[in-house]
């Protein structure tokens, strides 16, 4: 995967910019000098942050610093939603600026500090702020930096936070582990119905499976079994909120050849059965 660094463009005489954007399949991971606010609002696949490599799906929230690779890489194409999210950029100046300053919010400015190593909010509801992020789509002005602040008075009453990256130096170590990884995932999600063997994955990467499991569990901080679980119950989640498939049939369209042990893994993941999942979005 292509690893660049861009500038992006904050208006003159504005501070931050709100876009609605497609979410690509063909994503390159990419750098800024900007903090970003990244919303999922439709979509899912596969999230690059440092060194950091996590599925995502919708509701899914992260806070980026300046010069922290990241990526957003849809993983399934047929999808029946067009895959969007709301992205916000922060001048990298903001910290520093004398309206930051004010005691009042000392906590939004340790916030920002803390994002350098990308930091995921987990909401149970997320139906408030995704509305205040569409809005400041079209805002301008004082009403854009209202809304705003209310943003992250959000943020910092989420208490269910996630430090993404380890603190790392963008080396061309960094980059090849990227690589790495990204060939097994491609191995798992082409083989995700046939079969996945640990042995075909490590022989990827020329390493032995007791070695490959090491690195795949210190880079991703999942084993490799456990990541290929949540593969398999992402896909069945997919199918269960967007087709009328027989619950058995997506159990074996994700990769489980029983019922019982595709109940038991989607509980444990999704927190819910598969039929109660499926009826919430009835």
């Amino acid at each position: 995967m292509e690893f660049v660094f861009e500038k992006i463009h904050v208006p003159y005489k504005h501070s931050f910019i709100s876009r609605k954007l497609p979410l690509k399949s063909n994503d390159s991971i990419h750098s800024h000098k900007n903090f970003e606010l990244n919303f999922i609002a439709s979509g899912s696949g596969r999230r690059i942050v440092g060194d950091n490599i996590s599925g995502f799906e919708k509701g899914d929230l992260v806070l980026l610093g300046p010069d922290l690779p990241h990526c957003w890489e849809v993983t399934d194409e047929e999808i029946v939603s067009k895959p969007t999210c709301i992205v916000t950029h922060f001048s990298e100046d903001i910290v520093g600026s004398d309206f930051f300053k004010m005691p009042e919010l000392e906590k939004v400015v340790d916030l920002l500090k803390q994002s350098k190593r990308g930091l995921r909010f987990k909401m149970e509801d997320d139906g408030e702020i995704s509305q205040i992020l569409e809005k400041m789509t079209g805002l301008e002005g004082i009403e854009y930096y209202i809304e705003l602040l209310k943003v992250f008075n959000i943020l910092l009453h989420v208490k269910d936070r996630e430090k993404l990256s380890n603190p790392i130096g963008y080396s061309t170590v960094f980059t090849k582990n990227l690589e790495k990884i990204n060939k097994v995932y491609e191995y798992v999600f082409q083989n995700i119905n046939e079969g996945v063997r640990l042995e075909d994955a490590s022989s990827l990467l020329n390493m032995a499976p007791s070695s490959f499991c090491r690195f795949f569990k210190k880079k991703t901080d999942l084993t490799f079994m456990e990541y290929v679980k949540r593969v398999r119950v992402g896909i069945a989640a997919k199918l269960l909120a967007e087709t009328d498939k027989q619950i058995t049939q997506i159990c074996y369209e994700s990769g489980y050849n029983n019922l019982a042990n595709f109940n038991y893994y989607f509980k444990n993941i999704m927190g819910m059965t598969p039929s109660t999942y499926r009826k919430s979005f009835e």
